[in-house]
């Protein structure tokens, strides 16, 4: 396993007056270089084959444009870990920034944690927690951290037969009145994305899935290890925060929601047409295409951070070294009870896919104009440089 203290020898022999800021090609990759760029630091991609021209090209460092200053193509993106696209890494003393988008190309966690001998900023080993099948995954976490989540009819990979899940789907919607579900199961092409489903009675979780299998959609073995769980109804929004290991404070960096595929074309439809579509077998699709910068009113804020010092905290104690850098508390803003209450059903424990935060006003309350998440990061590098703790926030 590669740890911070096995990464040690590596940063120990960089340049520190030459630092490249590394990103694969895609998810944040952009606003991480263009944050960089504006602290100094030289840029660099490693891009697919195919998918590249955004990263070579279109915005490739020139006449004083763009923000990609070197690229390096693979034939595909697990070939990062190959030893010789290391070594060209190393050579340029890359730190690399890590996000969803680099680790579910791999498949095997493995092949990062144990054969990336290239410092990554942050925590290393957190984004595999995301996945709800994995040991002290987020939900453990959240839990642990007293953060109120859905409730959860059944966890992942639970070992849950069909008539145990007919059992506890019952009990929710007929003994228990319950309200609507979520169906959180990986999609069948792509399966870092997922495509979630509703349902608001038992039949409708066999009827749905059946039908999206059937469709191709998704596989039985996703779908058996998939989270049902309450839907929250609220507003929902993302809570994107940085914690600077370097001075202990947590800071809120912005809010946004989300855009999805399908269902926010949906809800424009009025609902004679959107009940014809729904009769006719249509289902809106919630794979994530972009989000939005939204606000929250000024009431929300201290329970946002309380949310955010609490996950921290825990995360201090669970897994070593804790949070370093940035990470995104996502949920929904529920008035239950007669009170607004933050409900968290998701967490990205590493750089959120929104380069839309410097767009909502909280970075800027706190440094007196709006950053980025890239230039935080570049900030917090630039800051451990100086101060010679490079070796503490990476791993």
């Amino acid at each position: 396993m590669i740890t911070q203290q096995t990464i040690k020898p590596v940063v120990e022999g960089y340049d520190l007056n030459n630092i490249t800021i590394g990103v694969l090609g895609g998810h944040s990759a952009l606003d991480v270089c263009t944050g960089a760029k504006k602290l100094g630091f030289k840029t660099l991609a490693v891009c697919k084959k195919g998918r590249e021209k955004t990263y070579d090209k279109y915005y490739k460092t020139r006449d004083g444009k763009g923000c990609i200053d070197e690229t390096i193509i693979v034939n595909k993106f697990s070939d990062i870990v190959n030893e010789d696209i290391q070594e060209e890494l190393r050579k340029r003393n890359t730190i690399f920034i890590h996000n969803r988008y680099f680790w579910v190309y791999f498949k095997d966690f493995d092949l990062v944690e144990k054969r990336f001998n290239v410092p990554i900023y942050g925590n290393r080993i957190l984004v595999k927690l995301e996945e709800r099948d994995q040991p002290n995954n987020q939900y453990e976490l959240l839990e642990k951290a007293g953060i109120r989540i859905p409730r959860i009819i059944r966890k992942g990979n639970s070992g849950m037969n069909e008539k145990q899940l007919r059992k506890a789907l019952n009990k929710h919607f007929v003994d228990e009145k319950g309200g609507p579900l979520l169906i959180k199961v990986n999609e069948a092409i792509r399966g870092y994305e997922r495509a979630f489903f509703t349902i608001t009675k038992t039949d409708d979780f066999f009827s749905t899935s059946k039908d999206m299998m059937g469709k191709g959609l998704i596989v039985q073995a996703d779908l058996d290890n998939a989270v049902i769980e309450e839907f929250i109804i609220g507003a929902q929004v993302n809570f994107n925060f940085f914690y600077s290991s370097l001075t202990g404070e947590l800071e809120l960096m912005g809010t946004d929601t989300r855009r999805q595929t399908g269902l926010d074309g949906f809800l424009r439809l009025d609902a004679k047409i959107q009940m014809t579509l729904l009769n006719n077998g249509y289902k809106p699709k919630m794979i994530e295409m972009g989000h939005i910068a939204c606000t929250v009113k000024e009431s929300i804020l201290e329970k946002a951070f309380a949310a955010g010092e609490k996950f921290v905290a825990t995360l201090k104690k669970e897994v070593a070294p804790g949070m370093i850098g940035p990470f995104a508390l996502q949920g929904a803003v529920s008035a239950e009870h007669g009170k607004e209450e933050i409900v968290i059903f998701d967490v990205s424990m590493r750089i959120p896919g929104s380069p839309g935060t410097p767009f909502t006003p909280y970075s800027g309350y706190l440094y007196g104009q709006s950053i980025s998440y890239g230039q935080r990061i570049a900030m917090e590098i630039n800051d451990a440089i100086k101060a010679g703790k490079l070796a503490e926030i990476v791993t």
